[in-house]
């Protein structure tokens, strides 16, 4: 940036990458310390003192350390470590699209306000191509020599007839909600505390969407891990 635009130009730009350095760590350390709270029902929230909410506090200085021992190692590869944190981020980007679709169609969370049919039509579809892209990129990345056209091909068959199956079984649903669920009155709803949420109903769409999920997890993670060891080892 300094060679090509000047010295204040590269100046801007390393002073933007530190600002968005810093929001990076807060943000990710803050959410992580806020899903530990949640997952073990323990006060979390800056608006709390450090005696009240100790837990939380400690569990994001612990975070933060971490984060900066790792940066201050010897001969750390930091250019690694940045690449597969990205590469995971994409990967992890549609389950966390998932679980945010289905917690979009959880009644017991949202009432009146779940996704209505077409919008979940919509989702399905982006989820569904943010999986494809996902597994083209770790497949093209880990077997550069596979044929890319080929298995996008193969790739978006599965999508439409997984697109197709999952229609079918969401206009099942809707139908049948529409003469057993009584509508709810979209003013004077309130989603009711955490601990008396029920637990959600195991469907034939979510089981199946479930699985597939975790497959798209497990293939796509293991292809990353491998590519992570033969990058670190420069095999």
């Amino acid at each position: 940036m300094t060679q090509t635009l000047g010295p204040v130009a590269g100046a801007l730009f390393a002073l933007f990458l530190i600002d968005a350095a810093l929001i990076g760590a807060a943000a990710v350390t803050l959410s992580t310390s806020y899903a530990f709270g949640d997952l073990f029902n323990i006060k979390h929230s800056l608006h709390r003192s450090l005696r009240d909410g100790w837990h939380f506090y400690a569990i994001y200085s612990v975070l933060v350390l971490a984060a900066a021992g790792i940066v201050l190692l010897p001969n750390a590869p930091l250019g690694l470590l940045t690449l597969m944190v990205q590469v995971l981020a994409g990967i992890l980007l549609p389950s966390a699209t998932v679980f945010l679709l289905l917690l979009c169609n959880d009644k017991a969370v949202l009432g009146p306000w779940v996704n209505p049919t077409w919008l979940n039509i919509l989702a399905s579809l982006i989820v569904g191509v943010l999986v494809e892209l996902s597994l083209i990129l770790a497949a093209t990345t880990l077997f550069p020599s596979i044929d890319a056209v080929a298995l996008t091909v193969w790739l978006s068959v599965a999508l439409v007839f997984g697109l197709l199956v999952t229609g079918v079984l969401l206009l099942r649903h809707v139908r049948r909600a529409a003469h057993t669920e009584p509508s709810l009155p979209r003013v004077t709803w309130r989603m009711p505390p955490l601990d008396q949420l029920p637990k959600p109903m195991a469907t034939v769409g979510r089981t199946i969407g479930l699985l597939v999920l975790r497959g798209y997890l497990l293939i796509a993670v293991v292809l990353v891990a491998i590519k992570f060891v033969q990058l670190a080892t420069g095999h």
